[in-house]
């Protein structure tokens, strides 16, 4: 590296420091319409992997609940047996009681009458055999029920905790949007105007490149066929949070629908979805595998059809439509592509 090189740019680095010196207006300009854009989209990504978030809390939740109102009516039954048995002990011990017991026992023992104790000891022992064997039952049914009652307990927790975290994400998510809209009013109207114009142009160019795929393309065999399909139908079509059809759409809503059809189940969550399925490389990916996405050291909350070709079709968040996009491996900005699924 010469020295006349290195003069030169230390010049220039000189410069520049003078300039922002002289200038700090120019450090500190505000910001211009593409950069407000940027942040919007950006707590519009966030919003909608807070949402994802719900979405997972809601499914564990239904899953949770689903599980509490079992082993309660497990519990019900196990208390009714209780019950039950705890009436025929009491029988069992009032007849014992009639009987008179040992006392009775003796009596007869000294009666004139051998066929009368013969035949009365036998009845007090089997009472006696009656009692032991329903007192064992009633034994093991109560443990059951106290068992069980601490899992309802315990399950009953559980509920709370999804409850919680189900709240918690959905108020992120709406924070996450009203900081969207704040930044928005502080525009000049007709910034704002412009700023609208700029999305719309863009969605417009988005919806068109996508109806034109979707009009032109092969088809394809299978339940990735009939996913595609599917899923290509419903461009055009607006993301909503916790949409699952017919008409509103979050990502792993209508991946969900899409192979619903082709008749494969699927939770509403891109993280649980991502259970699912074969695991493939992206390079060995082929048109219907699943492609997840997410934030650097954090959860899987994005889902996408792969179409082939480098495009997926997708729900991509609030603000935008169901649409078909290209570079599939880097498409969602700040979020990764994390994996891969076939069905």
């Amino acid at each position: 590296m010469s020295s006349t090189w290195i003069r030169s740019a230390l010049a220039v680095s000189a410069a520049i420091a003078i300039t922002v010196g002289l200038f700090p207006s120019v450090a500190n300009a505000a910001p211009t319409l593409a950069q407000i854009q940027a942040q919007v989209r950006q707590l519009q990504e966030d919003a909608a992997s807070a949402a994802e978030g719900a979405q997972g809390a809601k499914v564990q939740l239904a899953t949770l609940t689903k599980t509490l109102n079992g082993i309660k009516q497990e519990a019900a039954a196990q208390g009714e047996t209780v019950d039950a048995l705890k009436k025929s002990l009491n029988t069992i011990a009032i007849e014992q009681y009639k009987a008179g017991g040992l006392s009775q026992g003796l009596e007869l023992l000294f009666s004139a009458n051998p066929e009368l104790y013969l035949s009365s000891a036998g009845s007090l022992e089997s009472i006696t055999r009656a009692k032991s064997s329903q007192l064992r039952k009633f034994e093991a049914a109560e443990q059951r029920l106290k068992a069980t009652t601490l899992t309802v307990n315990d399950k009953l927790a559980l509920v709370k905790a999804a409850e919680k975290r189900f709240a918690q994400k959905s108020a992120q998510a709406k924070a996450k949007l009203v900081s969207a809209e704040k930044i928005l009013a502080k525009l000049k109207k007709s910034d704002r105007a412009r700023l609208a114009a700029l999305a719309a142009a863009e969605d417009d160019a988005y919806q068109a490149s996508s109806k034109a795929y979707a009009s032109s393309t092969g088809k394809i065999s299978g339940r990735a066929g009939i996913a595609i399909k599917y899923a290509l139908a419903q461009i055009g079509d607006r993301y909503v949070f916790g949409g699952a059809g017919t008409t509103i759409w979050d990502c792993s809503g209508l991946t969900m629908r899409a192979y619903r059809g082709a008749g494969v189940s699927l939770p509403h969550y891109s993280a649980a979805q991502a259970q699912y399925g074969k695991r493939v490389s992206y390079s060995s990916a082929r048109a219907g595998d699943l492609l997840f996405y997410a934030f650097p050291g954090q959860r899987i909350s994005h889902v996408s059809i792969y179409l082939g070709g480098g495009k997926m079709v997708h729900a991509p968040r609030p603000g935008a439509r169901v649409r078909v996009e290209s570079n599939a491996a880097t498409a969602m900005g700040r979020k990764k592509l994390v994996a891969v699924r076939r069905f």
